[in-house]
């Protein structure tokens, strides 16, 4: 498991390419047959990957939490972004079809991932927050969820938000998680920008080709950055970082949110001009 630090803001701008790539950018989440975790210090926030081909993978972060097991203290979101796959929670196994979502609750010991088919595997992206209470396991398929369609053809940020876990849909005691789709042609998200300083996000952006890229701005709005990010790659967001992007080519992203704050209307918008 891979420890990340949080970052003064103040520091922050005297990052170069290198130091933002190191602080922010998860380059390498889904490796054949294995599971890859990244701890960051903003909310204690665990992003991870499982990519089993031909093995099942177990929930194991091999003593980095010094707890019992990894749910012990803690939450899970799991969403297949791949092939047909199966997660097994106590013994009961949960089939997920691509951008299905299924969460498990404090106290659940064992957890385990595998494909149904081994030539076209499942992908499982997996975010864990710190949990207070325990909340039964729960799966939701990706058209049984709280959807919203933002946008506009002349802004090119036609997209729908998919909302999985949050107040409204399979509780939990921090995490949010959800799935934004953009439409063809549209190339923005979350622009016009905000921030939210009371919780901290982390992005995985998906579905690009091999030779398209998505540049995501960070930073707080009157210090912008940007970092490349490549099919499958993920950024963590600090709360007072702004979080948008713009691609080459189609994408997707999946949000995961941890934090003071369980409601979609706490954003802090920042007006254009304030962009620098």
């Amino acid at each position: 498991m891979e420890i990340r630090h949080a970052t003064n803001p103040l520091d922050f701008k005297s990052y170069d390419t290198s130091r933002l790539r190191n602080d922010f950018l998860i380059d390498s989440l889904f490796t054949r047959n294995e599971t890859n975790y990244v701890y960051s210090h903003y909310d204690r926030l665990i992003v991870g990957g499982a990519f089993p081909v031909g093995e099942e993978l177990a929930l194991n972060d091999e003593g980095a939490l010094k707890t019992k097991f990894f749910l012990e203290r803690r939450e899970l979101g799991i969403i297949n972004i791949a092939g047909e796959g199966i997660v097994t929670v106590n013994g009961e196994e949960h089939t997920l079809q691509t951008r299905d979502c299924l969460y498990v609750g404090l106290g659940n010991e064992e957890v385990t991932f595998k494909s149904i088919d081994h030539e076209n595997p499942a992908k499982f992206y997996l975010v864990s927050s710190p949990a207070h209470q325990s909340y039964p396991v729960q799966k939701l398929a990706i058209q049984e969820s709280e959807s919203t369609h933002l946008g506009t053809v002349e802004q090119s940020n036609v997209r729908t938000i998919y909302k999985y876990i949050h107040g409204n849909g399979i509780k939990s005691c921090q995490l949010m998680l959800g799935i934004t789709l953009l439409e063809p042609g549209s190339m923005w998200n979350t622009m016009p920008a905000h921030v939210h300083d009371r919780r901290m996000e982390a992005y995985l952006y998906f579905d690009l080709s091999e030779d398209q890229r998505v540049m995501h701005f960070m930073g707080e709005p009157g210090e912008t950055r940007h970092l490349i990010v490549k099919n499958e790659q993920a950024i963590i967001s600090p709360p007072w970082s702004i979080h948008s992007g713009v691609g080459t080519g189609a994408y997707s992203f999946i949000w995961a949110m941890a934090g003071e704050n369980y409601t979609f209307d706490d954003m802090d918008f920042v007006d254009m001009e304030d962009l620098k």
